[in-house]
């Protein structure tokens, strides 16, 4: 039984063990949702995800391509891979890097 992190996305089907899951652990989510692709999954538990977005050079009056690579928790039940558009949450400090965790996952 998934519990209600608070945000309108679908609970995963399959269940897990992990303290650091918002669906099966205690692990709350606040702040920021951001949605991208995750770029690399080799790490234990953990995805890079990066999100392109635009910014306004007000001199020129014209917009540059810009992106971020951001560090997000993969909990078990989810499972995101290469490729895959992600939506991630905002948590606390799961370590020095990672303050995100994943709540959906796209199949593209």
């Amino acid at each position: 039984m998934a519990r209600n992190i608070g945000l309108n996305v679908p609970a995963p089907e399959k269940e897990c063990s992990d303290v650091h899951c918002p669906f099966h652990g205690s692990l709350p989510v606040r702040g920021q949702v951001i949605t991208g692709k995750v770029v690399s999954d080799r790490m234990m538990g953990s995805v890079v995800v990066r999100r392109d977005y635009l910014h306004l050079v007000r001199k020129y009056k014209r917009y540059e391509k810009r992106s971020t690579k951001i560090h997000a928790h993969n909990p078990p039940c989810l499972h995101a891979e290469v490729g895959d558009l992600v939506r991630i949450a905002e948590c606390r400090p799961l370590s020095k890097t990672k303050t995100y965790v994943v709540v959906e996952v796209k199949k593209p």
